[in-house]
């Protein structure tokens, strides 16, 4: 203990509070854009790209291609992971962030200036998801480098609160993606089909621009600057961590796979269940979905903060147990079609399935890699897990939901990821005293 003592005194003294603080924005501000960007897809996916572009089928095949197209953006984010993991390791976390960010940006932008498939037949699916992918590779490479920002510059006892601050970028870019879709799509159908959803696609350039403006004025980490002074870099990150830490690399994998894919049947697959099947207000599912990740600005801090006092594990695990118990409450509450039930139980479970598990992997998913391959080992165990599951989820909820007529058979798909989740996170090592400068 005498040892984590000396670290923190010395991290205080290497980082003063006031850079801890630029650090803490600079990476808030540049995921919460980050996040917008890629989420608004999953959103305009549910409410208008199967009529834009996959208008000759019906509605419930129209629908499990617009998903199709929203799964290429989880498919390229492990690409996203690999190539910008590598050069993160090579050459440092700052320069990494900035050039993610110009592609996520650039891909969002484009999205908006898309034909449709009337104007251009079968190039606008294509181009569409052309720059999903772009999009996937972008995030790929982002989420590594932001956590790595912050919880290679924090002092080893904050960890995991600096590292889930990081991770309000989320809920913040869930918010103001959903938020800008409510007065959207209360105009006319027609008005909404034919420009109204190109809007929040369009408004990316500016929040891109706020967002590098921000980052540019960071300084690499001390962790990083330390392997690099003493020539300790990684020729091949990549294949460092699946050859010498196969069992952490997979233990990563699974540690995610409930919590990601929870989130995007809450924020992408309720949408259409609740719209198509109950009938139920787009705008009061987005209601819900709002209130759920404001709440998140709070359970995520607090998440992280229980962990730096109490460890990772039994803060996840708590998280996992929630999961499992709310598979088949969150369909109850959305049968009943009451308002209030809605909005509550989307937004409390929300919180248990997702924001637990998430504020604490953005601390304990580095933590579990050396410095020489970090980022690799985290942003491939994160996007991995995301491909796996969290592109899936939507398009897997659907096809079930079409397949039985009901949602039991999507509860049971949720608890066989949450035993998975389970069995990964008891296997994993605990890690919130351990130095990670190394």
């Amino acid at each position: 203990m005498s040892g984590r003592i000396g670290a923190v005194a010395a991290m205080a003294t290497e980082n003063p509070a006031s850079t801890m603080r630029h650090v803490l924005w600079a990476s808030v501000i540049g995921t919460t854009v980050e996040w917008y960007d890629f989420l608004i897809y999953g959103t305009a996916a549910a409410l208008a790209f199967n009529k834009l572009f996959f208008p000759s089928f019906d509605s419930a095949t129209g629908t499990l291609a617009a998903f199709g197209t929203y799964a290429v953006g989880f498919a390229a984010r492990p690409l996203g992971g690999i190539v910008f993991g590598h050069y993160g390791d090579r050459l440092g976390r700052k320069a990494m962030l900035m050039l993610t960010m110009l592609i996520m940006g650039g891909g969002t932008f484009l999205i908006g200036c898309l034909p449709t498939y009337g104007e251009v037949g079968i190039w606008a699916p294509l181009l569409l998801i052309a720059l999903r992918f772009i999009q996937g590779i972008g995030l790929g490479g982002e989420w590594g480098g932001a956590v790595l920002m912050v919880v290679e510059h924090a002092r080893p006892d904050r960890r995991g609160l600096y590292g889930s601050l990081v991770q309000i970028g989320f809920p913040l870019g869930v918010a103001a993606s959903t938020g800008i879709f409510i007065p959207l799509s209360a105009l006319p159908a027609a008005d909404f089909l034919s420009w109204g959803w190109r809007v929040p696609f369009l408004l990316s350039v500016i929040l891109v621009a706020v967002g590098m403006f921000v980052r540019m004025r960071l300084s690499e980490t001390p962790a990083f600057q330390r392997v690099q002074r003493e020539e300790r870099l990684s020729r091949r990150p990549m294949l460092e961590v699946i050859s010498r830490t196969p069992r952490v690399f997979f233990i990563a994998i699974g540690m995610k796979i409930s919590e990601v894919a929870w989130v995007y049947v809450l924020t992408v697959f309720s949408i259409v269940y609740a719209t198509t099947r109950l009938g139920l207000p787009r705008a009061l599912i987005l209601n819900g979905i709002i209130v759920g990740a404001l709440c998140e600005l709070v359970t995520l801090p607090l998440a992280g903060a229980l962990s730096d006092r109490f460890g990772r594990k039994p803060i996840y695990l708590t998280g996992v147990a929630l999961s499992l118990l709310s598979a088949f409450p969150i369909f109850w509450l959305l049968d009943t079609r009451d308002p209030v039930a809605v909005v509550v139980g989307l937004a409390f479970i929300m919180n248990v399935t997702h924001a637990i598990g998430f504020g604490i992997g953005a601390s304990w998913m580095p933590e579990l890699f050396g410095t020489r391959v970090r980022y690799t080992g985290a942003s491939l165990g994160c996007q991995v897990s995301a491909a796996l599951s969290g592109g899936l989820a939507p398009i897997i909820a659907t096809a079930l939901l079409a397949w039985a007529g009901a949602t039991w058979p999507v509860s049971l798909y949720l608890i066989a990821l949450g035993m998975i989740a389970a069995v990964s996170v008891a296997a994993a090592k605990e890690t919130y005293e351990a130095a990670i400068d190394g």
